[in-house]
C-alpha cells in the first residue's frame, strides 16, 4: 500500500517544480520594462521611425540655418527630384538586402536598361513603348540570372552581383561604343523615353513623372511587403531561410521572383534615368549601386535580413537628398557631404546592431 504513495510522490513534486518554474517565467516575462528598453522596442518593432526622427531633424536644422529658402516649395521638391532615381533602385535593394542578400549590379542593369530602349529606338528604328518593353526584358534577364546562380547554384550573392556588375558594365560599353544620344534624337524617335522628366507645378512646387513613379513603386511594394503572402514569405526568408522552407515557403523559387524583380525595377529606373537627364548616356548612374546601399542602409533597413522598411529607404533617400541640397546652399564644400553621410552610414548599423542585442 505505501509504494503507490512513494510513486505518486515524485510526480506530484514534478508538478510543482514545473507550476513553480512557469509562474516564475511569466513574472518574467511580464515585468515592467524601463523607458529606454520600451523605445528599443519601439524601434524593433518599427524599423522607419529611426530615418524619419533624423530626416525631420536635418530638415528642421538646415530651416533654422537656411530661413525660408530651404523651405520654399522649389527647394522641398527638389530634393524629391534628386533622389528620385536613387529612391527607385533604392526598392530594387530593398528587395534583395530582406533576403540578407545584397546586389551590386543594380547600378549597371540600369544604365544598360536605359541604353537598350535609347540604341533600339534611335538607331534600329525599333518603336519607343517596344523599345522601352525590350529594356525591361534586358532588366529581368539579368535579375534572374542573379536569382537563379544565388538560388540554384548556391553562390553568394555578393560574388555573383560582382561578377554580373562587371559583365553588364562592359556589355554597355560594348554595345553603345561608348555613345551618348543626345536629348535632340530622343524628341524625334522617341519621346516616351524622356516621359518621366516632364513635370507638373502646384505653384512654387514641381513634380516630375519621376517623382510620382516613385512614390507609385513605394507605395505598391509597402502593400506588397505588408499585406501579401508573398511578403511575408519575403521576410520569413530573410529572417531564417531554412525555416521558411520547412513552413512550406519554397525558398529558391522566392529568390530567384526577388532578384528578377530586382532586375524589373532598375529598367524602371533606367527609363526615369533618360527623363531625367534628357539623353541616354552609358556613363550615367555609376555609382547607383553604391547610393541605392547608402538609402538602404541608413533607411534603418538590417544587412542580416528580414527587418525592414520600403519607407524606411526612401527615408534614408531624403536625409541624403537634404543633406545635399542644404550644403549646397549654405556654400560648404561638397566633400563635407560624403564625410556626414559616411557617419550616417556607421550610425545606423550601429544602432541597428544596438536594436538587434537588446530587442531581438
Amino acid at each position: 500500500m505505501s509504494e503507490p504513495k512513494a510513486a505518486t510522490k515524485p510526480h506530484l513534486e514534478y508538478e510543482n517544480v514545473l507550476s513553480g518554474s512557469s509562474k516564475q517565467i511569466a513574472q518574467f516575462d511580464t515585468h515592467d520594462k524601463t523607458p529606454l528598453q520600451k523605445f528599443q522596442h519601439f524601434l524593433h518593432s518599427s524599423p522607419a521611425a529611426v530615418p524619419l526622427i533624423v530626416l525631420i531633424l536635418s530638415v528642421a536644422i538646415f530651416g533654422a540655418v537656411l530661413g525660408s529658402k530651404f523651405f520654399s516649395p522649389f527647394a522641398l521638391t527638389l530634393i524629391f527630384q534628386q533622389v528620385a532615381i536613387t529612391g527607385i533602385v533604392g526598392a530594387a535593394q530593398t528587395l534583395v538586402i530582406l533576403t540578407a542578400g545584397i546586389d551590386l549590379s543594380v547600378g549597371a542593369i540600369m544604365v544598360l536598361s536605359s541604353v537598350i530602349m535609347g540604341q533600339l529606338a534611335v538607331h534600329h528604328g525599333v518603336p519607343g513603348p517596344l523599345a522601352v518593353l525590350c529594356g525591361f526584358a534586358v532588366g529581368g534577364i539579368c535579375g534572374y540570372i542573379n536569382g537563379f546562380l544565388v538560388a540554384r547554384i548556391k553562390l553568394p550573392p555578393f560574388i555573383v552581383t560582382l561578377g554580373m556588375w562587371q559583365i553588364v558594365l562592359a556589355s554597355n560599353f560594348l554595345y553603345s561604343a561608348n555613345e551618348t544620344i543626345r536629348s535632340q534624337d530622343l524628341v524625334t524617335s522617341a519621346p516616351i523615353l524622356q516621359y518621366f522628366g516632364e513635370s507638373i507645378r502646384f505653384g512654387g512646387a514641381v513634380l516630375t513623372y519621376g517623382v510620382i513613379a516613385l512614390g507609385v513603386l513605394v507605395a505598391i511594394m509597402w502593400y506588397v511587403l505588408n499585406n501579401t503572402a508573398w511578403g511575408r514569405h519575403l521576410y520569413a526568408v530573410g529572417d531564417d531561410p531554412d525555416a521558411a522552407e520547412l513552413a512550406g515557403v519554397n525558398v529558391k523559387r522566392m529568390l530567384i521572383s526577388v532578384y528578377t524583380l530586382s532586375g524589373l525595377i532598375c529598367a524602371l529606373a533606367g527609363w526615369a534615368m533618360i527623363g531625367r537627364i534628357g539623353s541616354v548616356s552609358p556613363t550615367a548612374g555609376q555609382f547607383a549601386n553604391i547610393e541605392s546601399i547608402t538609402a538602404v542602409v541608413i533607411g534603418g533597413m538590417s544587412l542580416f535580413g528580414g527587418r525592414g522598411s520600403i519607407l524606411g529607404m526612401l527615408f534614408g533617400a531624403l536625409i541624403v537628398g537634404v543633406f545635399q541640397l542644404g550644403l549646397r546652399m549654405a556654400g560648404t564644400d561638397p566633400q563635407w557631404t560624403y564625410m556626414l553621410i559616411g557617419v550616417l552610414i556607421i550610425a545606423a548599423v550601429a544602432i541597428d546592431q544596438w536594436i538587434r542585442k537588446v530587442a531581438g
